[in-house]
């Protein structure tokens, strides 16, 4: 089977690496200088302009996601970016880890300038405002002194901002704050040397201050809200114990491996990169892939994930996958995508953040001519002033950004990939999961039910038999023997001898010097008729092994019949095994409103065994690998909205078919690659997990919408009526930005309910 990692990333075979072409392709730049939506709406405007172009920009990854066709190259883009007055780059490694240290060097230059400003700005405040301090020329030179730091040096990085728009023809958040506090400011400067009453040297320190404030905040919850895939990211071991050919041990950097490699992976240390054990045996944590605790067992065949933990035993592991190719790198691909790309809900932003500037900055001048007009141009050009300060749509353009940065981070960690923001919508309106039998609610490998003896040596001799053996079912009668029998010191291996596969029965042989045969039981047992005095009396077998083949037979399972010298000794219930998890994932998925049926090829008694275990009540079953789209579309018909989740390539056309295709990881490559979601596990309890994170993420989205838009519906009304001081506007625009980033960060605190 494969398995994430072999299923490409979206876009992967257009992906571009950066060079110039005339084959179109894709290419993700870092964008430096973006401040507010307005500025998002720009860069993603002038990019669409360019024929052949499709992009979104990112305002809280600072990135843009770029489809392009036809003669449009990488450098092209770059300077259309660079034309709009922002800073573009191709997103490698090494420039992505350039963006992260100017991230960090952008919020310690905030932290200074906010150091100087605000011990200056409450004196300000001090000298101006409160009680008793005399209004004379000297305190206002004096107030006047002490802010123009703060305005001009503290307050810099919105003036440049502003000025860089402005010879671009352009407005954004940073011209709307740099024109508030240069305004207020140079009117104090005015009054204070004309001898007039009003000034506002306070406003433009304040302001300063506090958008400062908010700024550098804003900065740091930025950098938390992506901390979950930068962490995924840094995962992994930086050395490998390389083995050469004559088995000597060599350290070696990781980036020297390559596939065909042997390495060694002592208990403790971390997997260096994806490969197949040759040799050894261990548990190996997976939980940074899988957000599941429990060590998996790794004997040799087993594939093992770069990054993970080895806790046991020495394992030799072969490099099957490096760098890009491996399952965290694809993992933190599938991830950056989904970040990349926009919900619905956010359009309506965008349109309203691409007029809003230049509305704000007409309604400023309405505001100031409406109060001069009704004779207090003072009041007026406090009004115009807070209308400036409290418009800045920086949470508008946070909104959804921020929700999906944390959201899809999250799900990450948990071992859920979001492939795309819409998706998001379609978790909310799903009203039915489809959920295929094998390999999603069951392990989709064959295991021992019960068994019913009649002789001691029965297991014993029957695993002795198949261990022989390479069919399923032979395999599950070995294991069960193995497991449950004596242990190999404490007897003598058995010797088998004259072993014969019987193709469509079973095997036969001698083991120990006793005659064993092992197969399906006859198609003719019954349950035995009842003697007149009271006993029991079978034609064929014991009561106790013909009640064993009717109950496995009844469950949909297969009843495995051991005889011994030609006598009926046991009888094995073989069947394919529900996980442990299903039936709590059921329940989950009920408890999201969600209406679950199983989906299978198997018989229907099969099929209704394992749906009663598991707590489903529809089953439909008997149904071709062709038919499952079908079977979808059928339910779509009746006004259902379905998911699907499934892990098989009989599974790819249904999981398109679904409103929401959810995928298991440890499936093919084809039903990963046609999903929305895909779980990079085989625990069923993910795909609760993630359309319940999903649903969380919108809601945040929505919750972060409501209150931006609240936000500015409320403010600008009741700064033009002059309700509204620009200090306490400047407080609130630096929190609502704060407050949705907050508010988006709650989602790291996400946690799947267990309860099993």
């Amino acid at each position: 089977m494969a398995s994430l990692r072999d299923a490409p990333p979206p876009g992967s075979s257009r992906r571009a690496s950066g060079s110039s072409g005339s084959s179109g392709g894709h290419v993700d730049l870092l964008v430096g200088g973006m401040t507010c939506a307005s500025c998002v709406g720009r860069v993603e405007k002038k990019l669409n302009r360019i024929d052949g172009v499709t992009a979104t920009v990112n305002l809280a990854t600072a990135s843009a996601s770029v489809d392009y066709t036809g003669d449009v190259g990488v450098e092209d883009l770059v300077r259309t970016v660079q034309q709009t007055g922002y800073t573009a780059a191709v997103s490698t490694d090494a420039s992505s880890t350039a963006a992260t240290d100017d991230e960090r060097a952008l919020a310690a230059d905030y932290r200074r300038r906010l150091l100087v400003a605000a011990p200056l700005s409450l004196l300000v405040v001090a000298l101006t405002m409160l009680p008793g301090v005399p209004d004379t020329t000297a305190v206002r030179l004096t107030a006047l002194a002490l802010a123009t730091p703060v305005v001009l040096w503290a307050g810099w990085p919105f003036h440049r901002a502003a000025a860089l728009n402005a010879r671009h023809g352009a407005s954004t958040m940073d011209t709307l704050v740099s024109l508030g506090t240069l305004v207020a400011y140079g009117w104090s400067l005015v009054q204070a040397l004309t001898g007039g009453m009003h000034t506002y040297v306070e406003v433009a320190a304040t302001v300063t201050t506090f958008l400062l404030l908010g700024r550098w905040s804003e900065s740091r919850a930025k950098q938390r809200a992506g901390s979950a895939l930068r962490e995924l990211l840094a995962l992994g071991a930086h050395e490998a114990t390389l083995l050469d050919e004559d088995g000597a041990e060599r350290l070696v950097e990781v980036g020297l491996l390559r596939p065909g490699m042997r390495f060694l992976v002592r208990p403790g240390e971390q997997v260096a990169t994806d490969g197949v054990v040759l040799e050894g045996r261990s548990g190996v944590d997976e939980s940074m892939l899988t957000g599941e605790s429990v060590p998996v067992d790794k004997s040799p065949g087993d594939e093992v994930v770069g990054a993970t933990l080895n806790t046991s035993g020495r394992l030799v592991v072969e490099v099957t996958r490096v760098g890009r190719d491996t399952a965290v790198a694809r993992i933190a691909d599938l991830v950056r995508h989904a970040q990349a790309t926009k919900a619905p809900v956010q359009r309506l932003a965008d349109r309203v953040s691409a007029v809003f500037v230049p509305v704000v900055l007409g309604l400023a001048v309405a505001t100031f001519a409406a109060w001069a007009l009704l004779g207090d141009p003072a009041g007026g050009f406090t009004a115009a002033v807070a209308v400036l300060v409290i418009a800045c749509p920086c949470a508008l353009g946070l909104a959804t950004p921020t929700a999906l940065l944390v959201g899809t981070g999250r799900a990450a960690q948990l071992g859920i990939v979001i492939r795309e923001a819409g998706v998001l919508e379609s978790t909310r309106r799903i009203d039915t999961i489809v959920l295929d039998k094998t390999g999603t609610v069951t392990t989709g490998v064959m295991g021992v039910h019960d068994v019913v003896t009649h002789h001691a040596e029965a297991v014993r001799l029957a695993g002795a038999l198949e261990a022989s053996s390479e069919h399923p079912v032979g395999r599950a009668v070995a294991e069960y023997a193995a497991r449950t029998g004596p242990q190999p010191w404490q007897s003598r291996p058995p010797t088998v001898t004259d072993f014969a596969n019987h193709e469509g029965i079973g095997v036969s042989g001698v083991v120990d010097g006793r005659r064993v045969r092992v197969g399906r039981a006859p198609a003719d047992v019954a349950l035995p008729s009842a003697d007149a005095d009271g006993g029991t009396r079978s034609e064929t077998l014991p009561f106790a092994l013909a009640q064993a083949v009717c109950s496995a037979r009844e469950a949909g399972r297969t009843a495995v019949l051991v005889e011994l010298d030609g006598r009926p000794a046991a009888v094995f219930d073989v069947g394919d095994t529900v996980k442990a998890t299903s039936a709590d994932a059921v329940r989950r998925l009920r408890g999201l409103g969600l209406h679950p049926i199983l989906l299978t090829g198997d018989h229907t008694t099969t099929a209704r065994a394992v749906a009663a275990e598991v707590g489903i009540d529809e089953v439909i079953a008997e149904v071709m690998p062709a038919d499952k789209a079908a079977t979808i579309a059928g339910l779509r018909a009746q006004g259902r909205v379905v998911a699907m989740v499934g892990d098989g390539v009989n599974d790819a056309a249904a999981l398109v078919e679904a409103d929401l295709g959810v995928a298991m990881g440890t499936g093919t490559a084809a039903a990963i690659e046609a999903s929305d979601l895909t779980l990079t596990h085989g625990d069923l309890r993910a795909a609760a997990d993630a359309i319940e994170l999903s649903r969380r993420t919108l809601r945040t989205v929505r919750q972060n919408l409501f209150w931006a838009f609240a936000y500015n519906v409320v403010g600008l009304p009741v700064a033009a009526l002059g309700l509204l001081d620009p200090m306490i506007a400047g407080a609130a625009m630096a929190a609502s930005s704060v407050c949705v980033v907050g508010n988006s960060l709650r989602l790291r605190r996400f946690t799947p309910d267990r309860r099993s």
